[in-house]
């Protein structure tokens, strides 16, 4: 839709007569919980006003991360549309999506995703900047055999599948209506391929401002889960699937402008990166253990951030604190004026990772932090000792570990806020515990007739 006129009221009758002349007649009041899942309802269009105004209502301690009590009037949560993001859905006729931003007795609620995102942005914009991400989301399309997940398509069992041009004419249907819809939505999509496990798979859109690629990612989300759907198939953006086979990143290509520059340019043509550039890479770097609980958030991202062989050949997932230039086996690759942030799986929030990933990269910018040598090496054909002689630091090994360095942070419990660094330590201890106490059928086939 075109930017909002000053008056809400006068948008929501400009804006809700040229949909209604499209066939819309309900919107869908959409926001984001703590563990990044879309959640809203359908409203009828003739609350457009209404909802860009006070928002839609819900239950508070109903949605995850809000620590909301279950009485008096903090129990409420209202999503209030951002007017700049009402779209008609292409897949579902009659609709249009509408983000909302959390709000509680009247106030921006401190622990909404998007608001956590926006505070961030805004102390860029304090200092005339603005942060560019690109984001890549890799995800697979599966099928339910029992209480397993398969790959979808039966013949997608190539040893080095990456690329494949067999299977992927065979998912084209979904790929295809996958790429309509979201172009449809406003996206620019640039390339769509098959990766490196068997049906998985990777779509890029154009990269654009912290928030808007955000609120893409959701997006996206919506679409690809209906459309697999519509298929009986399972849209997957779980970390690691499979045991023997790669995980789904969702890496961030990074980039801070500012006077209609890029600030991440370099003088130098033979670096990467310039002098902020470099302190905002070392910031990311000093913070990685503690941004990895959000980068990587579930119990299920550990078994993706190892070193190890893969069908394809490689992981492709970081599992060491290193920068290189165009190098895939660092946390962070660099290019000419961004950088590529690899840690992210496909579990991450994008409105919190993106967060932390600013409070880092200030921090590195305000302290004037050097990222170190470069690494040019292929880091995983290193041996840990070799690693360790080298002082190159590892990411976390599991959540567990993961949470610690992230309830330290006292970072990252600024940039969040308290309710939700609080409410994010306590959910996901919880679920490291449940998994950690949890007896799994190798452990069956390991130890029972053993002793």
């Amino acid at each position: 839709m075109a930017d909002a006129p000053s008056s809400l009221a006068e948008f929501a009758r400009s804006a809700g007569a040229s949909l209604a002349a499209e066939g819309v007649h309900t919107l869908l009041v959409q926001f984001t919980d703590l563990h990044g899942v879309a959640k809203g309802k359908l409203v009828p269009l003739h609350q457009l006003e209404t909802v860009l105004t006070d928002g839609a209502g819900f239950a508070g301690p109903s949605i995850w991360g809000t620590g909301l009590p279950r009485t008096g009037p903090r129990a409420e949560y209202y999503a209030r549309g951002d007017a700049a993001t009402l779209q008609a859905l292409p897949w579902m006729p009659g609709v249009a999506r509408l983000v909302g931003d959390g709000f509680v007795s009247g106030s921006a609620f401190d622990a909404c995703p998007r608001q956590v995102l926006k505070r961030a942005t805004a102390r860029l914009a304090a200092r005339g900047w603005t942060l560019q991400t690109g984001i890549e989301p890799e995800f697979f399309l599966l099928r339910r055999e029992g209480a397993r997940y398969v790959p979808a398509d039966d013949a997608d069992r190539l040893d080095k599948p990456s690329y494949d041009l067999k299977s992927l004419p065979r998912q084209q249907g979904f790929l295809q209506a996958l790429r309509v819809a979201l172009e449809g939505g406003g996206l620019q999509i640039l390339q769509i391929d098959h990766e490196d496990a068997h049906g998985q798979y990777e779509l890029n859109f154009r990269h654009d401002e912290a928030l808007r690629s955000a609120d893409h990612v959701m997006l996206f989300k919506l679409a690809a889960h209906a459309l697999a759907e519509e298929r009986g198939c399972v849209f997957s953006m779980m970390p690691k699937p499979f045991a023997n086979q790669p995980g789904s990143g969702l890496h961030f290509h990074v980039s801070l402008w500012g006077g209609g520059r890029c600030l991440f340019d370099a003088a130098d043509a033979a670096e990467p990166l310039s002098r902020l550039g470099r302190h905002f890479v070392a910031g990311v770097l000093a913070h990685s253990a503690a941004l990895c609980a959000l980068a990587a958030p579930t119990v299920n991202s550990y078994k993706r951030l190892v070193v190890g062989e893969s069908l394809s050949g490689t992981t492709w997932a970081p599992a060491y604190v290193a920068h290189g230039p165009n190098n895939r086996t660092a946390l962070v690759r660099t290019l000419a004026g961004r950088f590529e942030w690899r840690v992210p799986d496909a579990s991450a929030n994008p409105y919190l990772a993106t967060a932390a990933l600013i409070a880092a990269g200030l921090d590195g910018i305000d302290r004037e932090l050097d990222p170190g040598p470069a690494c040019t090496d292929d880091l995983f054909a290193l041996s840990l000792a070799e690693i360790r002689t080298r002082r190159i630091a590892l990411l976390p090994q599991s959540l567990g570990e993961a949470v610690d360095a992230f309830e330290a942070s006292e970072l990252l419990h600024d940039a969040l806020g308290d309710t939700l660094h609080r409410e994010f330590v306590r959910l996901k201890r919880a679920e490291w515990i449940d998994y950690a106490r949890h007896v799994s059928d190798w452990e069956h086939a390991r130890y029972g007739a053993t002793f």
